[in-house]
């Protein structure tokens, strides 16, 4: 455990049983977020290099504008 982890903990410690436990549901909820994210990610591989290869594709064919802010 990192030294700056140890003391965020350290002054979690210090607060009360509730907001302990709101923070505790809060970090671990964002830990498996992290970690659904990061799944999901890797096994979207395939899907984005065939999404990379269309747009290249629609590119070379001139079937692109370029990307305006004021449009947005």
């Amino acid at each position: 455990m990192t030294e700056l982890l140890e003391k965020a903990f350290k002054e979690a410690s210090k607060l009360p049983e509730m907001d302990q436990n709101t923070l505790a549901r809060w970090l671990i909820d964002e830990i498996l977020a992290e970690k659904r994210w990061e799944k999901t990610f890797a096994e979207s591989e395939d899907v984005l290099g065939q999404l990379a290869d269309e747009a290249l594709m629609e590119y070379a064919e001139g079937k692109t504008k370029p990307l305006s802010i004021s449009h947005l």
